[in-house]
């Protein structure tokens, strides 16, 4: 018999072993800091263009929403970025990729919302729109690929994916990119934010040294003007899909100090 209770314990032994193995995000739950993070996509994309940083954020226990921005106005992106932070329990880190910065400076100012990561971003300074940012710095090259269509709707070119948005993603993706874009409105160009949340939150900046979209240029300035903690990478203007890890690990070390 105690041979037989010796094995029936080593497989019970063995079970626990393994199912623990399964569930990695328990056991690397967050320790400290923010613990929501509310990821807010750019012009010509939808959520999915986070789905690799989100993976990597639930993996270390973070609760993360993805937002799904109608991309008509500054006024009902933030509107849908505001109905995310409302979800969650507890105070939030908002991230904005691209135009998404304009949104989340905008909804930002949701008491809520802790402190503001900028990916890749325009980042408007009181009453501007994104037409006031852009417009003392030299043509980014992605602009040119910029095709309106009758309803006022903007999108990019396979071209200007492939060669100005995307370049450092293989051919498959950057074809997935084109594909799950979402058009942009003309209007939202010219809405203004009127008093930004960076003015009075904790500010991050990633920054692409091959951004085709938001010049590099552009983007020093806008972490200058703000304050903000700054991380260069060498990538397009989607490190988030090019270079996950270091976006995430970014992510979680603003989260840690809030």
């Amino acid at each position: 018999m105690s041979i037989i209770k010796q094995f029936v314990s080593a497989v019970l032994m063995g079970s626990i072993v393994f199912f623990s193995s399964l569930h990695p995000a328990q056991s690397q739950s967050v320790s400290k800091g923010v613990k929501n993070v509310v990821l807010v996509h750019g012009a010509f994309a939808d959520g999915s263009s986070w789905s690799k940083v989100i993976a990597i954020l639930h993996a270390r226990g973070f609760n993360v929403i993805a937002v799904q921005n109608p991309l008509t106005s500054v006024a009902e992106d933030a509107a849908a970025a505001r109905r995310a932070i409302a979800q969650m329990d507890g105070p939030v880190l908002l991230v904005g990729h691209s135009y998404g910065g304009m949104v989340v400076s905008e909804a930002g100012n949701d008491p809520k919302v802790a402190g503001l990561v900028y990916v890749c971003a325009l980042i408007p300074d009181e009453n501007q729109a994104v037409a006031d940012v852009l417009k003392p710095y030299p043509p980014a090259p992605g602009g040119a690929e910029f095709q309106q269509d009758a309803a006022g709707f903007l999108t990019l070119s396979l071209k200007g994916i492939n060669e100005h948005f995307a370049q450092d993603l293989n051919a498959e993706d950057r074809w997935i990119v084109y594909a799950t874009q979402g058009p942009w409105a003309v209007k939202a160009t010219t809405d203004k934010v009127s008093t930004p949340a960076w003015k009075t939150k904790p500010s991050w900046c990633i920054i692409g040294q091959e951004d085709h979209m938001v010049i590099p240029e552009l983007a020093r300035a806008e972490a200058k003007m703000i304050k903000a903690t700054t991380l260069e990478l060498k990538s397009s203007h989607v490190p988030m899909l090019s270079q996950p890890d270091k976006v995430a690990a970014f992510i979680i070390r603003a989260a840690g100090q809030l």
